[in-house]
């Protein structure tokens, strides 16, 4: 199965927990998803264990890096105690 995302025709090089966690968005863009709802939609049952949830804010950060590069901008806002928001272009 390819997973090929483009911004502004721009191949954006994704990991697997990348290229779900930029899908989550799309499926609720415009919506405030919280750390803990990210982190069980990517991690299923293993969320419980984890402990921290600061490795969604690495996944998040890495994710809008690479859709600034491609000259997408800032798609994904944070919403300041809550968690995070995909805008629509």
């Amino acid at each position: 199965v390819e997973r090929t995302i483009k911004v502004k025709e721009v191949r954006l090089d994704l990991t697997r927990k990348e290229y779900d966690l930029l899908l989550y968005f799309i499926s609720n863009k415009d919506r405030v998803l919280t750390k803990e709802a990210i982190c069980e939609y990517m991690w299923g049952d293993h969320a419980d264990n984890l402990g921290s949830l600061d490795f969604v804010y690495t996944h998040i950060k890495n994710l809008r890096r690479k859709i600034a590069d491609a000259n997408g901008g800032n798609l994904i806002s944070s919403v300041y105690g809550v968690g995070y928001k995909f805008n629509s272009p």
